[in-house]
Formats: structure tokens, C-alpha cells, sequence
């Protein structure tokens, strides 16, 4: 077996590690304290958006430019002076910082601000680690980073919060834990990228001047870092403006049922790593044909199999509340569930559209797009949270507004330049039996028992969609649960 597949398959296997890991911890570990597990999620986050404006691309720069800088001996230096502009982007982000607050004292009120010496500090580690990341990466290690990556923040949120909670440490304590957590996630990748090519710091300046190496190592990383911050406002400003507007309660309560919704991605993971090649081929070639074909094949198999996940546990979810410390509070939250589960199912329907425009010449639109989408969920979030009494609900309105309307963009931008797009027929009869699989599951009778119920509803939903399958033969199963699909997920199919 080849290094990129034993690494393939290792990053695979650590990555449904990490989900079951964040997963079970979501669902039956933070519910005991919504408000703690929701300052947690704040500081991350907020420290996690600004990480790419001290970063500024220079991550990116470090794999676009690793060869070219290693055939002259100079990729040491090129790691170098990253991390150096990063600690001094650092040091003039955290000046603006307080110089912003030191003019506009109002926005000192903000939650931000009371847990500055903890995000500021975390931001710095969180943006050398992301460096280190993307170093090592260059060697076709990818699995220790992602330990550090994926497995390490999940441990940091679980080992504060049992500490705080369940032995009764302060909160300062805890939050000591969860920094410790990522400092060390931080010595880890410095150690590993040293065991893998001893580091000898360098920080000459001449190679760069000598080539005027610096100026497109600049405007790359200047994109990189819009394309970067748009991605990241996108994504994780919800939580931020709910931490902010609601409180931390209301944001635990929010990830939780995120956490819960987000299953339905569960069939990306294993797709996109075999999808990718075979998009980039089709491109290069410009056999828009067969991207086409396939760009309807994996997009129907996405929505097929998020669809039933969908189903499972919408019928389910009011019966696992019960069993969820605080469920009630979940309950009263419901229409997130559906809200979100909807929006997440249709980005599914579209498919890898957006990697279909990264790998094209038209990658820089790419950028546009999620700029807008980061402008355009902000906008939203602030309207809803500010000017209606919907509360989380209304966040997931303004998640799944935007994200529809960004898919919609995608799809419009694909089949103009490409004449592919992913949407077919199948795709409405999967929606017809999906929905009558779950009004028959919503439909029939409670038992007592809620763990008989949370059994029985899904399985309800599994076999009234497995019937409706095998008579319209919208989706070939028998292609997919087999041994040699299995092993594709794991990169071992060849």
C-alpha cells in the first residue's frame, strides 16, 4: 500500500473517530450545562474567525510555494518567516484590538470582551497551528495533523466541561484546561514537523527579494485569505451572533441541535475523496459529458442517503430528546431540526458544485461567492436576531436562506459555464417518499416506551423508503453496500 493510501485511509478512520467522539459528547455530555458548553463554543469560534485575518493566507503560501522554494533549498526559510509575519500580524491585530475598544467603549459590553484573555491568546496558537498544518502537509502527512485538528479541540470542549461540571473546578480552571489542550496541539505539530525534516529557523529575507518571490507569495496569500475569512464568517458567525444577541445558553442549545442535524453530511466524507479525481480529470479533459453524468450521479446519491438520514431523525429526535439531559429545551427548539435539516439536504442536492468551480479556471469566483454568502448570513442573522422575536429559529432561517440562495448561485454559474448541473427527476421521488415515510412515522401511534419509539418511528421511515426504492428504482443500493465501495471510503478500493 501506497503512503498517500495508508495516510488516506488513517485520515478517514481518525475523521468518523473525531464525529462519534464530538457527537456522543454533544448529546449526552454538554446538555448537563447548555450555558458553560455554550461559552466554550463561543471562544472557539470566535477565535477560529479570527484566525484568518492574522494568518492572512501565509498557511496557503506554505503549500503553493513549498516546492519551489524546496528546490532551492529555502522551504525552511519560507516556514519561517511565516510564522514570524504571523506573531507580528498578531501583535498589530491585538493594538487595533484594543484600540477599538479603547475608542467605541460601548462594544466592551460585548462577550467578546470579558473573555479577550482567553480568545486573544488562543487566536495566536490557533493561527501558528494552522500553519504547521498546512506545512506538514507538504510531506504527505496528513493524519497526525488531523489528530490535532479534528480529535484535539473535541477533547479540549469534553475535559473543560468535565471539569468544570462534574469535579467542580472553577471556571478559570477549566478554561486553563481548554487553552493547555491547544497549546499542546500546537508542540505537537512543531515536534512532528521537526521529526519529519529537522527545523532550522531562517529568516533571511534575500531569497524572497532575489526572486521577487514575495509579491506573488503576497497576492496569493491575499486571496487565500478572502476566500478564507468569507468561508469562515460564513460557517461560524451564527454562533458568535447568538453568544452575543441570545446568550451562551441559547447558543449551547443551538450547537447541540446543529450537532444532531449535521449526521445528514455523514455521506460527504467518504464521496468527496473519491469524487475529486475524477472531477479534476473531466475538467482537464473537457469532457463536460461525463461530468455532467457524474455530477448527477453523486449529487442523486448525496440527496438519496441525506434524504433517509433526514427522515430517520426527524421521525426519531422528539423520542431522543428525552434520553438527552435538558431535552426539553431541545423540544421547545424543534423547527432547527427541520429548518437546518432542509437546508443542509438541499446544499446536499446540488452536489460538489462548488469543487467543480475551485478545480476550473473559474476558482477565484469561488471567493466571490462565499464573500457574499458571509455578507449576505450576516445581514440575515442580524435582521432576525434583532428585529424578530424568533431566537434561534430565526438563525436557522437566516443559515438556510443564504445557503440555498449560494447553492442556487452555484448551480446557475456551473450550468452556464459548463452546461452541468446536478438536479434530476429521481430527485422529486425521493422527496415524495421521504415525506410520506415521515407524516406515516409522525402518524402512527406512540408506545410508553420512548427507546421502543425512537427504535420502531426510524425504522418505520427505513422500510417505507427501502419499498418506495426497490419499485422506482431511484437509487442502486446493491452498488453501494457492498465490500468494494466500503473500501473506496477507506481509499483502499484503488
Amino acid at each position: 500500500m501506497s503512503v498517500v493510501a495508508r495516510q488516506g485511509f488513517k485520515y478517514t478512520i481518525i475523521g468518523y473517530l473525531g464525529f462519534i467522539l464530538g457527537a456522543l459528547s454533544t448529546y449526552f455530555v454538554f446538555p448537563f450545562n447548555f450555558e458553560f458548553y455554550g461559552k466554550l463554543r463561543f471562544v472557539l469560534t470566535t477565535s477560529e474567525i479570527l484566525v484568518p485575518i492574522v494568518v492572512f493566507g501565509l498557511s496557503y503560501a506554505n503549500v503553493r510555494f513549498f516546492h519551489q522554494a524546496q528546490k532551492d533549498g529555502k522551504h525552511q526559510n519560507l516556514l519561517s518567516l511565516s510564522l514570524l509575519a504571523v506573531v507580528l500580524n498578531f501583535i498589530v491585530f491585538v493594538g487595533l484590538f484594543f484600540l477599538f475598544h479603547y475608542f467605541f467603549p460601548q462594544f466592551k459590553k460585548e462577550e467578546w470582551w470579558s473573555l479577550k484573555n482567553l480568545i486573544l491568546p488562543l487566536v495566536l496558537v490557533l493561527s501558528l497551528s494552522h500553519v504547521f498544518n498546512r506545512y506538514v502537509s507538504n510531506y504527505k502527512r496528513i493524519v497526525v495533523p488531523n489528530i490535532f485538528e479534528n480529535i484535539f479541540p473535541k477533547l479540549a470542549n469534553l475535559i473543560a466541561f468535565c471539569f468544570f461540571i462534574f469535579l467542580g473546578m472553577t471556571e478559570a480552571t477549566a478554561f486553563g484546561l481548554f487553552f493547555g489542550m491547544f497549546v499542546l496541539s500546537l508542540i505537537g505539530y512543531a515536534s512532528y514537523a521537526n521529526k519529519l525534516e529537522k527545523i532550522q529557523p531562517d529568516f533571511s529575507t534575500g531569497y524572497f527579494r532575489e526572486k521577487n518571490l514575495w509579491k506573488s507569495i503576497l497576492n496569493y496569500s491575499f486571496f487565500g485569505f478572502l476566500g478564507n475569512i468569507g468561508n469562515y464568517i460564513a460557517i461560524k458567525i451564527d454562533s458568535v451572533m447568538i453568544g452575543v444577541s441570545l446568550g451562551m445558553e441559547e447558543l449551547g442549545v443551538y450547537s447541540t441541535l446543529f450537532a444532531i442535524i449535521s449526521l445528514i453530511s455523514i455521506p460527504q466524507l467518504g464521496l468527496f475523496n473519491i469524487s475529486a479525481p475524477i472531477i479534476n480529470k473531466a475538467i482537464a479533459e473537457k469532457n463536460m459529458e461525463e461530468l455532467d453524468r457524474f455530477h448527477k450521479k453523486t449529487s442523486l446519491s448525496l440527496f438519496f442517503l441525506g434524504a433517509v438520514l433526514f427522515s430517520c431523525i426527524l421521525a426519531g429526535f422528539p423520542f431522543l430528546a428525552s434520553f438527552i439531559k435538558n431535552g426539553t429545551m431541545l423540544r421547545e427548539s424543534e423547527p432547527v431540526v427541520w429548518i437546518l435539516g432542509s437546508a443542509i439536504l438541499i446544499d446536499l442536492a446540488t452536489g460538489f458544485n462548488g469543487n467543480i468551480i475551485s478545480m476550473s479556471k473559474y476558482y477565484r469566483f469561488n471567493i466571490v461567492i462565499m464573500l457574499f454568502l458571509a455578507a449576505l448570513t450576516v445581514t440575515l442573522n442580524f435582521y432576525f436576531l434583532e428585529k424578530t422575536n424568533f431566537g434561534i429559529v430565526g438563525v436557522a432561517m437566516a443559515t438556510a436562506i443564504s445557503l440555498t440562495i449560494y447553492n442556487i448561485i452555484k448551480v446557475l454559474f456551473n450550468y452556464i459555464k459548463f452546461k452541468v448541473h446536478p438536479l434530476t427527476i429521481e430527485m422529486i421521488f425521493v422527496s415524495i417518499i421521504s415525506t410520506l415515510a415521515i407524516t406515516v412515522a409522525i402518524v402512527l401511534p406512540n408506545f410508553e416506551s420512548n427507546l421502543l419509539n425512537l427504535v420502531y418511528k426510524p425504522a418505520v421511515v427505513l422500510v417505507m423508503i427501502g419499498i418506495g426504492n426497490y419499485f422506482l428504482k431511484l437509487f442502486p443500493v446493491e452498488e453501494y453496500i457492498n465490500k468494494k465501495f466500503i473500501l473506496s471510503i477507506f481509499k483502499l478500493g484503488g
